[in-house]
């Protein structure tokens, strides 16, 4: 399952602000675990379908799994040895930009150490340094 857009209104982007802190989707708003962006970056689409796949497993129809983010800007490459110009290349991928302090995934009815162990685990698939955050009643 790749995730991408169903549709766009522009089909090639420019790189956009990669700056700032998260102001929007910073605070635990499903689960009572989550997995905070402690750096400004990029995700691809193969990246969290990987950590989608990898907590799927760990969760095994225990728990309950949101992902926060989703990738809707697309990354264009031109192919090798290809003379400059002729406009700018095909789609490559989809990504999705993180700011610092973006909840990416949240997870709820497991244990606060299965949450713990589940989200190291994901952190080792993304580029991006993470932070384990729980709610606070």
């Amino acid at each position: 399952m790749v995730m991408m857009p169903k549709r766009v209104k522009y089909r090639n982007l420019q790189c956009g602000n990669r700056r700032g802190i998260a102001v929007r989707g910073s605070s635990l708003a499903f689960g009572e675990y989550g997995l905070k962006s402690l750096d400004n970056g990029t995700l691809k689409n193969t990246q969290i379908e990987s950590v989608r796949v990898l907590l799927a497993r760990k969760l095994n129809k225990g728990g309950k799994l949101w992902i926060r983010i989703f990738t809707d800007q697309s990354v264009t490459k031109k192919p090798a040895e290809v003379r400059m110009g002729k406009g700018k290349g095909d789609i490559d991928h989809w990504m999705c930009l993180v700011k610092r302090g973006k909840i990416l995934f949240e997870l709820g009815g497991v244990p606060e150490e299965y949450a713990r162990q589940c989200f190291r685990l994901a952190a080792y698939k993304l580029p991006v340094k993470t932070k384990f955050v729980t709610r606070t009643h």
